[in-house]
């Protein structure tokens, strides 16, 4: 059952940018999500991911309203969560902005349902569209987990925290 609330205009006194630097303040894990088919296939760094049900296995991510993966996603029906590790802040980055990195420039397979996964993520979860919801500036996507597998050998992960892409440990030294 989908519960709707109309959300309230933020008070004058929080604004986007003040929003933003307190939550910089909420350590993440760093992803790289795909999608396509074989009319295209793009992604796009996120963090705003999280896992939200294990029966059965669901889980969350945000996408800009604008984002050049939303439509892919929707045509394509489903979409892939890469968890990046420490040394893969490069390819983070290079997803990261509004002219980010093509797929096709970036080693990558296809799982078995057809989406896109980076080659050397930390693990990976393939995911069935589930619903799509309103959420802001942005569209908040289930997905159903149809398919996973991790690194044979753990590494670091890649975090964000206060602005700054870096590995697990050297957060934990500031």
């Amino acid at each position: 059952m989908i519960h709707e609330t109309q959300l309230e205009p933020l008070p004058p006194e929080i604004d986007g940018a003040a929003l933003r630097q307190v939550c910089g303040h909420f350590a993440t894990g760093v992803t790289v999500i795909t999608a396509g088919d074989d009319e295209g296939a793009a992604g796009t760094t996120v963090n705003s991911f999280t896992s939200v049900s294990l029966e059965p296995p669901l889980v969350l991510i945000c996408l800009h309203e604008n984002s050049r993966l939303l439509p892919v996603v929707q045509r394509s029906q489903g979409f892939t969560v890469n968890f990046l590790t420490h040394q893969q802040e490069r390819l983070a980055w290079a997803f990261a902005g509004k002219q980010t990195a093509r797929l096709d420039e970036v080693d990558h397979h296809r799982a078995p349902s057809g989406q896109p996964v980076l080659n050397g993520a930390l693990a990976h979860l393939e995911c069935r569209l589930a619903a799509e919801y309103d959420g802001g500036d942005h569209s908040i996507l289930l997905g159903e987990v149809i398919g996973l597998a991790s690194a044979e050998e753990p590494e670091a992960p890649l975090i964000f925290f206060q602005g700054a892409m870096r590995g697990l440990a050297a957060a934990s030294a500031r």
